[in-house]
């Protein structure tokens, strides 16, 4: 790990803000507290964080309106975000991960639980950065590895990091049914968790959204997991 890597928490809670700083720094990591929203988006700007940390109920501008800013922001679009929150209602959860974070975890949480999926998130991101040069077109979609960049028909979509990894999955294992747990261990890196796999399909059905005309390809095989049907 990069002892340069640098977290952005955002949280109005002083006792988790330092907990979560305490245990990130013995972790190795950089960490930057923020209180509200409005101070969250000048920061990721300034500072170029390379992970959000975000509570949901912050003064100013709300979790999910971050999120989704930073989403609609090409200079911001695929900085990973973990959602950190005391609402627990599934509502909640899936409308985080419809505004784009890439993970959510409850309070009271474990704070080894949050340094790891940390680690995980920023290996999953590195792994997007590090990936060679290569062009995959599969029917309407083309994508190039190198550059992160996907488009369907031309048209370039704007994609997570999360969602571009799962595509890359997805595509390179054509044909074969994909787990929820198989895509929890080799896209989230989660194994022996207790994840909810509905984590997965929120991802996999914004990716649809997304994915336009395309859409078809990737096909629900119920009650197993996904696959992306081999091209005709």
């Amino acid at each position: 790990m990069k002892l340069s890597q640098h977290i952005l928490v955002v949280e109005d809670e002083p006792d988790t803000a330092e907990l979560l700083k305490f245990h990130l720094e013995n972790a190795g990591y950089k960490v930057t507290i923020t209180e509200d929203g409005y101070q969250a988006l000048k920061k990721i700007h300034k500072l170029k964080p390379d992970l959000l940390i975000l509570d949901l109920m912050i003064p100013e501008i709300d979790g999910f309106e971050v999120c989704r800013l930073i989403r609609n922001d090409a200079a911001t679009e695929s900085l990973p975000v973990m959602m950190c929150t005391a609402k627990s209602d599934e509502t909640s959860k899936i409308q985080g991960l419809d505004f784009g974070a890439d993970d959510y975890v409850t309070k009271p949480f474990s704070p080894r639980e949050v340094v790891l999926r940390v680690k995980n998130l920023l290996k999953r991101r590195d792994s997007v950065d590090r990936t060679d040069i290569e062009r995959l077109s599969i029917g309407k979609i083309t994508i190039d590895k190198n550059s992160h960049e996907v488009s369907v028909e031309g048209e370039l979509l704007e994609l997570t990091a999360t969602e571009f990894k799962l595509l890359v999955l997805f595509t390179e294992r054509k044909g074969r049914v994909q787990s929820r747990d198989i895509l929890l261990r080799d896209v989230w890196g989660y194994e022996n968790s207790n994840i909810d796999t509905r984590t997965v399909d929120t991802h996999v059905q914004r990716l649809r959204t997304k994915l336009k005309g395309a859409s078809d390809n990737l096909v629900t095989v119920r009650g197993f997991g996904y696959k992306f049907l081999q091209e005709t």
